[in-house]
């Protein structure tokens, strides 16, 4: 018992003592002393000590079970706990598309979880992640802000987070943001955590509310249909790659569709697919456009529907095609959106969504195009507009607001509602403008402009407002509709512009812009006045020799002072104005008499040419100066300053250092010249020129020998215009000849005309000197010929001017041989006026001389004409020529005539003028008065 005693209090003394402790407590509570013991009673209390004892153990040990019981279950609610929020994590990664990345700094390794895998398209016993590597899966551009990001993580442990473009092991291009913390050890980065997050998904939305609003903002701006189409088609290539795109509209017979807009399609594919009818079974665009509704074909190659275009689909690529018919807002069908693609699939919800939308925003372009009301535009784009908008009753009370609204006034649209616009007004505006703006809403249905407003901080701020009357079908207003943009910033910008856009840089002067406004101004103000306006351009003497001797930086020295000594010799009131280089504009107002302004513009000159000190040299210049007075000068403003600029040349071309005022009858005249070339020109090109025919006849026989073409001008306004009306107008003028080729061409064809009716009648046709004088006139004239080879050359009489043959007779005289061995004839008209000698009538190769009307008209009263008329018959007899009066007016002409040998006339007293259409009858008819065929030569 002892060596028990003694093991289990060696083993377990701390268990002994307490059972120990806890017996002899049990003893002394009985308050008396513990009495003798026996071996045997010695014995039974160490064996009751020792039951404690045990006792205590088993208690110890049942209260360790539990603890260990309780640290079990503990530990397996931890790891339960842990496999839950793993679980929860990954689901939350999966979801929020965000996977975990961690990099050993040292060893380079890197670790990635599951939906860093998936976001890659890859697994992990499909690849292990690599530093190097997996730069290669960037884009250029992001592949430098990653590599940059991540070197100066694992140099320096900065913490980066960046948005990047990255391809995935199956080829997607997706947008990801990646962050990254660093930890550090001894002060060295050794590890580096992260996550990857596939932002593709807000990216993608991102691009879409971009191009939503884009389209909107174009939609409010009233851009051009095909540029909002064109772009709608281009955003797809971005909003859904892979993609093609094609807008078709119907056409105004709702038959066939008609591409408006593509992008990704080649041009057959396009041509193919224009036209398109409208029915069922017409493609995929003419199905939708027929039922109404989305048509979807995924195999375009076995489809029913699409199978003829099998070939050029194959050509172009295109495997499946997904078509939205393009609705009104009444329901009625105007095109169709359709995506193809290059893959045989079904479109994903997604997708379905994009082209829906696509095809809303077709369509709100397509009705904006075809004039739909601005309300029913402003309704549908209301809670997509840049513009803020607010919807009132027709008591003016605000009843809507879109967000925009409350972004640009600070107003929440709980805080508006019910209330009147004018908690807006700013005070800068007087009740007349409110005022006004109401007669328009009233009157007009709308109001535009621009307003001062304030938003709900006190800030006053601009913006361009539009608001618009909605009616009900009695026209009464029921709403009205605000739209409004804050223009503050463009105002300010506008404010520090200002003075750029209307003052010259170097000088400070007022530039071309604020001259143009200054000069109108007192043109408006003279109107109202009398007096004159004078309008002076200047421009320096000498000033580019300056800047190329001296440089620029001295001569922008020498404008400046320049320009302040002109500015001081001027009045109140007057504009000096720097348009340029060295050119100055004046405008001086209230001349009352010519002295005011000769006064300063001799100040001018004197001021523009005294000496400048400048770098201790001496400069000088002068000024040549032009001037015009209004409204002596009634002209425009531009003109005014044109007028001025022209006067200013002739200044300097009179030796420069003076002043020249502008001519302004000798300006008209000019203008009249240059607009009366202009008509004549548009005459000709409109084929407005007519041929009249004036026969010629044997006086005697009654023979008609020919007919004379003269020129006349069918003028639309004006009628029927003799040659004298337009012929002086380009006598020196290169049109005449142009003109004069016209009428032999004309002539030629006239003659085939008539030879087709039996009628060979010759036509003479007068020739002008300078086109007469043109050194290639004779081949011109053998290329009409043989325009017309059914008409005999010897049937075209050419007329010239006596004096035009005296300015060179050898030259004419060997231009007449060139085009008399073509066969053609010559007269010499007006014979007897010029300086003729008998030298130049027997070298000019001309069978006939035609005696000037003047002669024969009065040879009847005044005896010198007569002698006249004999003389020139005298001498067409002596050098062998015909000879031919013009002019026969009367039957007592013709007597007269005859008799002294010249038979042949033209005249009013045979035939006027008249159309070639008139002229076959005329010949049948006509017959020489009985008076002449009596008659005989006398000489």
């Amino acid at each position: 018992m002892k060596s028990m005693t003694a093991e289990f209090s060696s083993d377990n003394s701390e268990l002994y003592r307490r059972a120990l402790a806890q017996w002899q407590a049990k003893d002394l509570r009985g308050g008396k002393p513990l009495p003798e013991l026996s071996g045997q009673q010695q014995l039974e209390r160490e064996l009751q000590i020792y039951k404690m004892a045990l006792e205590l153990q088993r208690e110890e040990l049942q209260a360790l079970e539990k603890n260990l019981t309780e640290l079990s279950q503990h530990q397996h609610h931890q790891l339960e706990a842990l496999r839950t929020s793993a679980r929860i994590l990954e689901a939350s990664q999966a979801i929020a598309h965000v996977g975990g990345v961690e990099m050993d700094v040292t060893t380079r390794s890197i670790y990635w979880t599951a939906e860093t895998y998936r976001i890659h398209d890859t697994t992990p016993e499909e690849y292990t992640p690599r530093l190097d590597e997996g730069f290669s899966m960037y884009p250029p551009e992001s592949r430098e802000r990653i590599s940059r990001a991540l070197r100066r993580a694992m140099e320096t442990g900065e913490v980066f987070d960046i948005e990047v473009e990255k391809i995935t092991f199956k080829g997607r291009k997706i947008d990801i943001r990646t962050t990254c913390t660093a930890h550090m050890e001894n002060g060295k980065v050794v590890r580096l955590t992260g996550i990857y997050q596939d932002i593709s998904e807000r990216k993608q939305a991102e691009r879409r509310h971009h191009h939503h609003n884009r389209i909107l903002e174009m939609l409010l701006a009233k851009v051009a249909l095909h540029d909002i189409l064109t772009t709608l088609a281009l955003d797809i290539e971005t909003l859904l790659p892979g993609s093609f795109c094609s807008i078709m509209m119907l056409d105004s017979e709702e038959k066939h569709l008609h591409n408006a807009a593509s992008q990704g399609l080649p041009d057959y594919f396009i041509q193919a697919i224009d036209g398109l009818p409208v029915g069922e079974g017409m493609g995929v665009c003419g199905s939708a456009a027929f039922f109404g509704h989305r048509v979807i074909i995924a195999d375009v190659h076995n489809h029913p529907w699409t199978k003829s275009f099998s070939d050029i689909a194959t050509r172009a690529n295109i495997n499946s095609c997904w078509s939205q018919p393009i609705m009104s807002a009444q329901g009625k069908v105007l095109g169709t959106f359709a995506l193809y693609h290059s893959h045989m699939r079904n479109p994903t919800d997604d997708e379905i969504r994009l082209i829906e939308s696509e095809a809303r925003l077709t369509s709100l372009a397509i009705e904006q195009s075809l004039a739909e009301s601005r309300l029913h535009l402003a309704a549908s784009v209301f809670t997509h507009a840049s513009e803020g908008i607010l919807i009132t009753d027709a008591q003016g009370n605000i009843i809507e607001t879109n967000d925009v609204f409350t972004e640009i006034t600070g107003y929440s649209r709980d805080e508006v509602i019910g209330k009147n616009p004018r908690l807006l007004q700013s005070g800068r505006h007087n009740q007349e403008f409110y005022s006004s703006l109401w007669r328009d809403l009233i009157n007009k249905g709308d109001w535009q402009g621009e307003i001062w407003n304030k938003r709900k901080n006190g800030e006053i701020f601009a913006s361009m407002m539009t608001i618009s009357a909605v009616q009900d079908i009695h026209g009464i207003a029921q709403n009205y509709v605000n739209l409004f943009t804050d223009i503050t910033p463009i105002k300010e910008h506008q404010r520090q512009l200002e003075y750029i856009a209307h003052y010259d840089a170097l000088t400070g002067l007022p530039n071309r812009v604020l001259l143009a406004d200054r000069l109108k101004q007192a043109m408006a103000h003279n109107h109202r006045t009398s007096g004159s306006v004078a309008v002076v351009y200047l421009d320096l003497d000498g000033f580019k020799a300056v800047n190329d001797q001296h440089g620029h930086d001295m001569g922008d020295q020498l404008l400046v002072n320049i320009a302040h000594r002109l500015k001081e010799v001027l009045r109140e009131g007057d504009t000096l104005a720097r348009i340029g280089g060295d050119e100055f504009v004046v405008v001086m107002v209230g001349l009352e008499n010519p002295n005011d302004y000769e006064i300063i513009l001799n100040r001018l000159l004197v001021v523009a040419a005294e000496p400048v000190m400048l770098n201790q040299q001496f400069l000088r210049v002068s000024a040549s100066i032009g001037a015009t007075l209004y409204p002596q000068d009634n002209a425009d403003a531009d003109q005014l300053l044109r007028h001025a600029d022209q006067a200013m040349y002739i200044a300097k071309q009179a030796g420069k250092n003076c002043y020249h005022l502008f001519d302004v009858a000798k300006d008209i005249a000019t203008k009249n010249q240059r607009e009366s070339l202009e008509h004549i020109r548009t005459a000709l090109d409109k084929k407005e020129f007519v041929l009249f025919y004036q026969p010629k006849v044997n006086m005697r026989t009654g023979e008609i020998i020919g007919a004379e073409a003269l020129v006349r001008w069918q003028h639309p306004e004006r009628g029927l215009l003799a040659p004298a009306a337009f012929l002086p107008v380009i006598e020196d003028h290169p049109l005449s000849i142009e003109l004069g080729d016209w009428v032999i061409d004309d002539a030629l064809r006239q003659i085939a005309l008539w030879r087709n009716l039996g009628m060979n009648i010759p036509v003479s046709v007068n020739v002008g000197a300078q086109q007469l004088q043109q050194g290639n006139f004779a081949a011109r004239l053998a290329a009409q010929l043989s325009m017309h080879p059914e008409v005999p050359p010897d049937f075209l009489e050419l007329e010239i001017v006596e004096t035009s043959a005296l300015k060179d007779i050898a030259e004419v005289a060997e231009l007449m041989r060139s085009c008399r061995a073509l066969g053609v004839h010559f007269a010499v008209d007006d014979f007897g006026t010029g300086y003729s000698s008998l030298t130049y009538l027997k070298r000019l190769p001309a069978e006939l001389l035609k005696i000037d009307q003047t002669f024969i008209r009065d040879m009847l009263d005044d005896p010198d004409d007569l002698e006249i008329v004999k003389g020139v018959i005298g001498l067409a007899n002596a050098f062998h020529r015909k000879v031919i009066a013009e002019g026969v007016e009367t039957v007592a002409h013709g007597e007269l005539l005859i008799p002294l040998g010249c038979e042949l006339a033209q005249g009013y007293g045979i035939a006027r003028p008249m159309p070639a259409a008139d002229l076959p009858h005329w010949a049948a008819t006509w017959k020489p008065d009985p008076a002449w065929t009596k008659l005989y030569r006398l000489v």
